[in-house]
């Protein structure tokens, strides 16, 4: 635990890119109507959850009225609202709703993390900025040592896959993401895709809570697996 308590630190006081920090502070101060009397967090989000975690979910980056403002990855904003009241449906959250930092919610066996820990502007980071965050992912794999991962979007799967192949626990020709995408790692691991749930893919229907709910359903029963091999 102590290794982890220095890892959400280090993460916390991360300021490797100045557009990034810049941007973070300046939607603090600009705020939305609807959260002016929010004290916005406005530093890099550390990963939510702790060890042990037999799933580890990959995420973009926070939101810049949720997580940059609540101080937790996908709390307070839609996104999270999805992916709460999933995670909570599959048995990985004690409660379907994350409004705030202290809402009492807890992740069972699962810990958040993200490709990029601070908002960036339109919510694409560059590929310096995702270069910058991947001694996180790193650390937090080495950590946890998930036997799951499941990666939220395109960009997500794209970061899990090249640190899968940087272990050696994936070589030869690189799996297509797409929703329901999964695919064996050695040593009984698994990558998992799924849609992120953004408004982008909420509101047009490319993703429902029902094929939410069945990525998280395959997801434990990958779990099942796992608990298998040697």
């Amino acid at each position: 635990m102590k290794g982890w308590s220095a890892l959400q630190q280090k993460i916390v006081e991360c300021n490797r890119c100045s557009r990034l920090r810049a941007h973070c502070r300046h939607v603090a101060v600009v705020k939305k109507r609807a959260f002016a009397a929010w004290d916005y967090w406005a530093l890099p989000i550390p990963n939510f959850g702790q060890p042990p975690a037999r799933l580890l979910i990959v995420g973009l980056a926070p939101a810049a009225h949720g997580a940059n403002r609540t101080g937790r990855m996908f709390t307070g904003d839609k996104s999270g609202e999805w992916l709460y009241r999933a995670l909570h449906k599959a048995g990985f959250a004690n409660q379907p709703t994350a409004h705030s930092a202290d809402d009492g919610l807890e992740l069972l066996g699962c810990s958040i993390t993200a490709v990029c820990h601070c908002a960036p502007p339109d919510n694409k980071p560059t590929n310096e900025e995702i270069a910058n965050c991947r001694e996180w992912l790193i650390d937090t794999i080495d950590l946890l040592q998930p036997r799951v991962l499941l990666a939220l979007g395109q960009i997500a799967w794209r970061a899990a896959l090249d640190e899968a192949r940087r272990r050696g626990w994936h070589a030869g020709k690189l799996p297509r993401f797409g929703h329901g995408a999964k695919h064996a790692l050695a040593g009984g691991r698994w990558l998992q895709a799924s849609y992120h749930p953004s408004q982008q893919n909420t509101f047009t229907g490319k993703l429902t809570e029902p094929m939410l709910d069945a990525v998280l359903a395959e997801t434990r029963r990958l779990l099942n697996t796992t608990d298998r091999h040697p």
